[in-house]
């Protein structure tokens, strides 16, 4: 699930749009469950949940990068600048 390299973390997350709120709700499956306010419509999911995971670990919004997964639910995201105990520590709060 959450993978590190060179420059920061992997992460594989599963994306549910159309959410009451954008939030971080656990892991199941393998896979970062993120839940995002935004519809899946012409790239405002990706754009809230790079928003999210900025705003969670106060990095800036060009150190995330959605790598696969771009018109999907399954997403891989590389996290630039965090270590895997960072993504750990969003999955508990």
């Amino acid at each position: 699930m959450i993978v590190p390299t060179a420059d920061g973390v992997t992460v594989a997350v599963r994306v549910l749009p159309r959410a009451r709120k954008s939030q971080i709700d656990g892991e199941r499956g393998g896979a970062l469950v993120v839940r995002i306010a935004a519809p899946p419509v012409e790239g405002a999911a990706n754009d809230a949940l790079i928003e999210l995971f900025a705003s969670a670990l106060d990095i800036p919004r060009r150190s995330i990068q959605i790598v696969s997964g771009h018109h999907g639910r399954q997403k891989q995201v590389a996290i630039a600048g965090v270590t895997v105990d960072d993504i750990r520590a969003l999955t508990l709060g």
